[in-house]
């Protein structure tokens, strides 16, 4: 408490007339000019503009206040005041909304604690970022700190410091629920199955919302100890009963970019192609893109034959061509900028969003058939052995001789050519499969890892209702694609290695000895013998993959080998790629849809001086940023990406509940077990509740729920028939039912190691195998976390 108490000052009416008017007081018009032709000034600037003093300074203030009262001017602090309608040189403000041309729109101030009988400040476009500034651009309901310019075409905000980048957003539908007394109570039911946390909307524009709207929100205000929090609606962004908002809820839900901005979209349709110039004519190479049938674009054309070197007998050249992405999209231009920040291409069952807009993703720089096309490519030479003998890069002019999709090029290798590939066969795609065939022995040589991840396809109808979930069927077509672009990665890290060009590498780090000793203990209780101190290699994965391939145990191995992995991330430093068994490896051919293969591009551009549009010192100078940007929205893509099928899923799945289906135990945790349909692909949880009449205990080390009693176990990777008992299409989640019996215990292991039990729901059973009292699969005396602190609460 203060030395000196407080004496009240008596209340004076909200706007009683100033009666003393000193000398020096300017009048209300001038004050007001004074303020517009400044925007915003503090009682100190305006006295010290006027001359004013002592008592004259206590009636400006008293002035500033009856004006700001009457709603001639804004007060704006405790000593601060404005013109209505400015606004600050600097300040705090919020992303609100993006317009048609996909451009940002700033409110200065809290614009929901906006008075309803004054007026809102204006809004401010969001300036594009400068050129020197790597930083991502902030998104709606961000909050940034800016600098406001007025300008003829209204006012701008130049980025300053983005305040609460990422700022927590929440995805949900709106469930309206009547209350006594005929009042509504707006809820949001989070869409993320991971948190149950709902949310009471509040704020202006509630009145506009119907029940199933899929929303994104803001929570606000502090911690609420009881009850829901409460949140404010940013943007409605579809019905929950529209097929295809379970990718834009996925979009959301992670903050991916959407579209493009103005000044970006004006740069791609200003993009004009090359002519030959300076550039090596590779027209007269008959180029093929082979890429799957429902591609819009074409960033990878190969084309393969004989070596004609008498000094390289049984070897192959295999150009792969690249679109050259680098000559439409310079460091520092809006396009650069917009592509940086997207990081890549995401893709959904029902859309894409692309890294560059349209005009260029699926016009000037894809490798249409029959059009020129500007290229980055190489021309590699291997032995008969596969090996690598030399590689070249060319800057160049090409012409795609043919489009084929995987199935159709597969067809005519199988002996069923159509009109289009029959002519290709012999001069084409023969001496393509032969190349194929000498770079599958290098890589037999090599020891990738073998470790099998079958993909599913989703075939959607015009509505966006999935009609088919299909196992993606693996080409031989396919792996020669996808071989060739490795060869041409290869490549491209290995000449900027050469010529010390620093560059983004493509790393798959070995796994950690903690992994692998875990590994060790769980293959020993296969009765597989794994040295803990011996360094990890392929060579000695694939052994243990191929030797158990026909055995009991084949699947779980295979999964907990890729457990063991490490996840692969871009870096400037060079830590090799173990999956692969490569000592250099970086993304060259996809610059369409991978930013960090648009920087390898401008670093050869750079080292090989292919032309002025290479790497810059800046780029650079911020590699390591740029590198762990892109690992982040790679990830961040992923997860969007697995979301949204799990949604298609269970929207498909949402008619069979009560259907039973074959599967595979793909995670044991404490709680329960995860499971994979067989047909489907389908993930879904089988809550430990449905596994009997038992406590089971979580081994780590046998990756098994084990039952305490019983010592029967559900292990990773067991085949299992389930029944499906709940899908939810908002969250993507899908509840089964164990309908398998589990596996008898073993009788030479010891009884499960006590850790934290998986409770069943059911009598407790000790060990005695005596029923317990029935406490609802609780142990006598059991008294629930928060109730114990309840109780203590109570006693002080």
């Amino acid at each position: 408490m203060s030395k000196f108490p407080r004496v009240p000052r008596a209340a004076k009416p909200l706007n009683s007339p100033i009666v003393k008017v000193a000398r020096g007081l300017p009048d209300d018009q001038t004050l007001l000019d004074a303020l517009a032709a400044n925007r915003e000034l503090d009682v100190g600037d305006l006295a010290k503009q006027f001359g004013l003093k002592g008592d004259d300074r206590r009636l400006l203030r008293q002035r500033l206040k009856h004006l700001s009262e009457a709603g001639q001017l804004d007060k704006r602090g405790r000593k601060t005041f404005g013109a209505i309608g400015a606004l600050p040189d600097t300040g705090v403000c919020e992303v609100v909304e993006r317009d048609i041309d996909g451009e940002l729109w700033v409110q200065w101030g809290k614009p929901e604690d906006t008075k309803k009988d004054k007026a809102k400040p204006p809004l401010a476009r969001l300036a594009p970022l400068k050129k020197s500034v790597v930083q991502t651009p902030p998104t709606i309901g961000d909050r940034i700190f800016a600098r406001f310019e007025k300008t003829s075409d209204g006012w701008v905000a130049h980025l300053i410091k983005v305040l609460d980048q990422g700022a927590p957003k929440v995805v949900g539908v709106v469930r309206i629920s009547r209350q006594r007394k005929g009042v509504s109570e707006i809820r949001l039911e989070s869409v993320n199955r991971k948190t149950k946390e709902n949310y009471v909307l509040t704020g202006q524009g509630l009145d506009a919302l119907e029940d199933g709207d899929v929303v994104v929100a803001a929570p606000v205000g502090g911690i609420t100890r009881y009850g829901p929090k409460p949140a404010k609606v940013i943007e409605v962004i579809g019905k929950e009963d529209e097929p295809k908002v379970a990718s834009i809820m996925s979009i959301h839900s992670h903050g991916l970019s959407i579209g493009f901005n103005a000044d970006t979209e004006l740069e791609a349709k200003s993009a004009k192609a090359p002519g030959l110039g300076k550039r090596t004519d590779l027209r007269d190479l008959p180029f093929i893109t082979i890429d799957p049938s429902d591609a819009k674009d074409h960033d990878d054309a190969v084309y393969a034959h004989r070596d004609e070197d008498e000094a390289n007998p049984g070897g192959y050249v295999v150009w792969v061509a690249i679109a050259d992405v680098a000559h439409y999209v310079t460091p520092g231009s809006s396009l650069d900028k917009d592509a940086r920040d997207k990081g890549n291409s995401t893709y959904f069952p029902d859309r894409v969003e692309p890294m560059l807009p349209h005009v260029l993703s699926s016009g000037l720089c894809s490798l249409q058939e029959g059009e020129n096309r500007a290229t980055l490519a190489v021309r590699m030479v291997f032995n008969a052995a596969g090996k690598k003998l030399s590689h070249s890069f060319v800057r160049g002019l090409m012409r795609s001789a043919a489009k084929l999709s995987y199935e159709q090029a597969q067809a005519a290798i199988d002996g069923t050519p159509d009109d289009k590939t029959g002519p290709l066969l012999d001069t084409l795609l023969k001496p393509l499969w032969e190349a194929h065939a000498c770079l599958t022995r290098g890589r037999n040589i090599r020891q990738p890892l073998h470790i099998n991840s079958p993909e599913r396809k989703i075939t959607l109808d015009a509505e966006g209702k999935v009609i088919k979930i299909e196992p993606r069927v693996s080409l031989d077509a396919m792996q020669l694609i996808e071989e060739m672009m490795i060869q041409a990665n290869v490549s491209a890290a290995e000449a900027l290695e050469k010529h010390k060009t620093p560059l983004i590498f493509r790393v798959h780090e070995a796994p950690s000895l903690e992994k692998i000793g875990n590994l060790a203990d769980f293959l020993a209780t296969l009765g597989l013998p794994w040295t803990k101190g011996e360094p990890p290699r392929t060579e000695r994965f694939n052994a243990l993959l191929d030797g158990q391939k026909d055995g009991p145990h084949a699947e779980i191995i295979n999964e907990v080998v890729l457990r063991t992995q490490m996840q692969a991330h871009y870096s400037p430093e060079n830590y090799g790629h173990f999956g692969l068994n490569l000592d250099n490896y970086a993304h060259f051919t996809s610059p369409i849809r991978r930013y960090a293969d648009l920087v390898v591009h401008r670093g050869l551009i750079r080292a090989l001086k292919l032309g002025d549009d290479g790497l810059t010192d800046y780029e650079i100078k911020t590699l390591k940023d740029t590198a762990e940007h892109i690992t982040e929205t790679e990830r961040r893509s992923m997860k969007a990406e697995r979301e949204a099928i799990e949604r298609y899923i269970a929207a498909f799945l949402q008619d069979q509940v009560g259907a039973t289906f074959q599967g595979r135990i793909v995670g044991v945790t404490r709680f329960g077990l995860f499971v994979k349909l067989t047909e489907t692909g389908a993930d879904g949880i089988i809550p430990v509740s449905s596994l009997g009449n038992d406590y089971f205990v979580h081994d780590d080390v046998q990756h098994a729920l084990i039952g305490e009693r019983s010592g029967q176990r559900w292990r990773l990777g067991t085949n299992i028939e389930v029944e499906l008992m709940e899908a939810m299409p908002i969250t993507g989640g899908l509840v089964f039912k164990m309908l398998s019996e589990p596996e008898a215990a073993d009788p030479n292991a010891p009884r499960a190691r006590l850790g934290v039990r998986a409770r069943t729901g059911q009598a407790f059973q000790p060990r005695s195998g005596k029923p317990g009292p029935k406490t609802g699969g609780r142990p006598k005396g059991f008294i629930p976390q928060g109730v114990k602190n309840a109780k203590k609460k109570k006693k002080r």
